[in-house]
């Protein structure tokens, strides 16, 4: 996932202005969103599903991602 081009749609309501969580939507090929949240701990890695080498998990209030509701 090289060279994605972001662009910012909001952040979490409670954000203290330092902006994160937030989300940004991609809309080139493939398109799709990229969340910025806090990193998780290893204890809550450890219990994710085949989570890769390669991958990554942060937390999200689900103000963010419940906003998406909105724009469908």
């Amino acid at each position: 996932m090289d060279d994605l081009q972001p662009e910012f749609m909001w952040k979490d309501t409670g954000s203290g202005g330092g902006g994160c969580p937030a989300l940004y939507s991609v809309r080139q090929v493939p398109e799709g969103y990229i969340v910025q949240g806090k990193k998780i701990s290893e204890g809550t890695r450890a219990l994710l599903r085949q989570l890769a080498d390669d991958e990554d998990a942060v937390f999200v209030p689900a103000n963010v991602l419940d906003r998406l509701k909105d724009q469908a």
